[in-house]
């Protein structure tokens, strides 16, 4: 007789693994299935974001940031030394240690909670059964009351530049450099790329980045997009907007990439290229034909607000679903499912989901932007403060960008919080905790932000918005 379980979860991310915890929490037993593996070739819990994207790239930013400082930002403090070298290797290596201790960390709260870790190829069958292919090959099915699909993403490949993880390389061999490459090539100016290429630029690379928009940064307010590409750029990063890559040559232990501008034909010679394009969800074997759920062309499974799909008690989170690819969305949907799953009317606010690019300085909002606002014919009323003005940053040496807040001047409802600076990803939260409970610009102007904080910025970017600043003039208003 096969096992049955309430809960089965396919993928173990950010998302399932945070909903298999929940469930058990709950007290639903609950199965997680797995198939990655480590270098080691043991099973690594985490997903992309804990192995391959989120948590190793923050810990090469933060590190290559250091290195730079040490460089470049340790005198003005008075502080003088020799000669400050990078040992790449073990910059890489000191990244592998915090990978291993996070997805470690996730198998331990597995036990604590009472979860069941499967290791294998997770595919749904009718009838909500669940077919394992474990890695000797061996098959064995399961049954569960409710199945969550958690399979995540993968980097989308193009054929104009092949990935052979040697010369041409996506976002996980990005990672695994043992040295600095002289010319680096970035296809793609979005967070990965970007992220990417300040690690490499802040130890040496001369990095361009090719983007085949004609924007910057098309999601951010235009105002933030404007700073950041300024800011970019002045630190060594070649960002060509409007270059199209069409095709790539690999000689030896370098490659020719061609692509289209405005100005036609060019060709330009990397030592090493990173293709970091997107992602696309990973859908591919993990529905049986008779599984009864949809999914569409581009390979994502069609669900409702709830994330449940065509088929009563099978739902569909994070990544294969509509929406950003963000880890910290897939985990909330994973709570909100399993809560919904115990009969809670759990529901997820969508449109307060923040954004967030490590690059220095960060670049985070959360709510709309200003050109969205105005698209829709929404009257708003703006306030902005500079870090420049800002007597923490100054003390810290890292003056640039702005905290910019946006509210609708009827009734004075924030509805964006956006900020390139030090700091950003954590002023936009305060934002985004603000505006889920419909906090107006006057509400944050009338609190105490203690002193000196970067959290004043928020603050005085509030009081600008009705024209109230103290530590800026104040714009007249029209």
């Amino acid at each position: 007789m096969s096992q049955k379980f309430d809960v089965v979860v396919i993928g173990a991310g950010p998302g399932g693994y945070v909903a298999a915890i929940k469930a058990a929490q709950l007290g639903l037993s609950t199965a997680c299935i797995e198939k990655y593996t480590d270098k080691e070739g043991k099973l690594a819990l985490g997903g992309t974001c804990l192995n391959v994207g989120c948590i190793p790239s923050k810990a090469l930013l933060d590190s290559s940031w250091k290195f730079h400082e040490a460089q470049s930002g340790f005198a003005i403090h008075g502080i003088s030394h020799a000669g400050v070298t990078m040992d790449v290797p073990a910059m890489v290596g000191r990244k592998a240690n915090i990978v291993k201790g996070l997805t470690s960390g996730v198998a331990t709260l597995f036990k604590a909670n009472g979860v069941t870790s499967l290791q294998g190829h997770g595919k749904l069958l009718a009838g909500k059964k669940v077919e394992i292919t474990k890695p000797d090959g061996s098959v064995e099915i399961i049954e569960a009351e409710n199945v969550i699909l958690a399979p995540g993403s993968r980097p989308i490949d193009i054929p104009p530049a092949p990935v052979d993880q040697k010369v041409i390389v996506d976002s996980t061999g990005a990672l695994e450099f043992q040295a600095v490459p002289k010319r680096l090539g970035v296809i793609g100016a979005g967070v990965i790329g970007l992220e990417l290429g300040s690690v490499w630029s802040r130890l040496g690379s001369q990095v361009t980045v090719l983007e085949a928009l004609d924007t910057f940064l098309l999601a951010a307010d235009t105002a933030v997009s404007k700073e950041a590409l300024k800011t970019l750029t002045k630190q060594g990063l070649d960002i060509k907007l409007g270059a199209r890559v069409t095709g790539s040559k690999v000689n030896g232990e370098e490659v020719v990439v061609t692509y289209t501008d405005k100005d036609g034909e060019q060709t330009i010679t990397f030592d090493k290229l990173i293709v970091a394009v997107g992602r696309r969800p990973v859908t591919t074997d993990l529905l049986a034909a008779d599984s009864g759920v949809n999914i569409d062309e581009r390979g994502f499974i069609h669900v409702d607000d709830h994330c449940a799909t065509t088929v009563p008690g099978v739902y569909a989170i994070g990544d294969v679903v509509r929406g950003m690819m963000l880890a910290h969305k897939a985990s909330e949907e994973g709570i909100m499912v399993v809560e919904r799953i115990k009969g809670h009317k759990t529901q997820m606010n969508y449109d307060l989901v923040p954004s967030v690019i490590y690059t220095h300085p960060e670049i985070a909002w959360v709510g709309k932007n200003e050109q969205q606002l105005k698209a829709e014919g929404v009257e708003v009323n703006v306030g902005t403060f500079p870090f420049a003005a800002s007597g923490r940053a100054m003390a810290a040496n890292d003056t640039g960008g702005f905290v910019k807040v946006i509210a609708d001047a009827k009734t004075d409802r924030v509805l964006g919080v956006h900020v390139i600076g030090p700091g950003a990803a954590e002023l936009v939260q305060q934002g985004a905790i603000g505006m889920e409970f419909g906090t107006s610009a006057e509400d944050i102007g009338m609190m105490v932000f203690s002193h000196p904080t970067l959290s004043e910025a928020l603050h005085e970017a509030a009081l600008a918005v009705n024209g109230h600043a103290i530590h800026i003039a104040n714009k007249k208003k029209r």
